[in-house]
């Protein structure tokens, strides 16, 4: 019998090889990192990976440790050591790339980070102002220069943010902010409006300053948190 042929594919669903080091999209739902030394990605999201390449659980100090216990979540990483090629996805969620230039700051859910050049500082902070909302009391804040694999159920929406006009988002479906904005809870329906049967949309994130906010087209499911 003969050998099938990758050529009887269409283009579109070839991995070639990479070209340069560092992180390009695959496809829609996708990334594909070409390692040379080091990057970090989230556990159980590789997906296939060729070369020599190791997989090595990275620690996330006591911030990750009080984001676990408070909240249930978590940004569990893992370190890729080596020379190759990884591929990551995470229950075929849509990726996203966001690069950011040295003095940048983006602040992330953890749910949505995929994987990261090791040139970004990555931290857990929390949101402030936005007591245990915010989607969670803690964020994950990336810093530096460098890629950020993101991912998101379904196609993400950049909302600009500007001093004139603050931008309010459901905590269920915010997936980051630029990290200078300020962040407040704000109640859009009184009390007695939701007993007698209101809509459940009380309270919002509230952006205000200069920047922007990345939102999904869905709020969270119970898993989710």
């Amino acid at each position: 019998m003969h050998a099938m042929k990758s050529d009887l594919f269409s283009s579109e669903y070839l991995a070639e090889p990479a070209t340069a080091p560092g992180m390009t999209l695959q496809n829609p739902k996708s990334i594909k990192y070409a390692v040379s030394g080091e990057m970090y990605a989230r556990q159980g999201s590789m997906i296939a990976f060729r070369g020599n390449l190791q997989f090595e659980r990275k620690g996330q100090g006591i911030g990750g440790l009080l984001k676990r216990a408070v909240t249930g979540e978590g940004l569990p990483l893992m370190a890729v050591r080596g020379q190759g090629e990884v591929w990551f996805a995470q229950e075929a969620a849509n990726c996203f790339i966001v690069e950011l230039d040295q003095g940048d700051a983006l602040t992330i859910n953890g749910r949505n980070v995929l994987c990261f050049d090791p040139t970004l500082a990555y931290e857990i902070r929390t949101v402030k102002g936005a007591g245990m909302a915010g989607g969670g009391l803690f964020n994950s804040l990336f810093t530096g220069y460098g890629k950020l694999g993101v991912i998101c159920e379904g196609n993400p929406i950049v909302i600009p943010v500007t001093a004139q006009a603050p931008v309010y988002v459901d905590t269920d479906a915010v997936v980051g902010w630029s990290a200078q904005l300020g962040t407040s809870l704000h109640r859009s329906q009184s009390v007695g409006s939701m007993i007698r049967g209101g809509s459940g949309e009380a309270v919002q994130l509230m952006l205000q300053g200069e920047g922007f906010v990345i939102i999904r087209p869905s709020e969270a499911t119970p898993a989710e948190h």
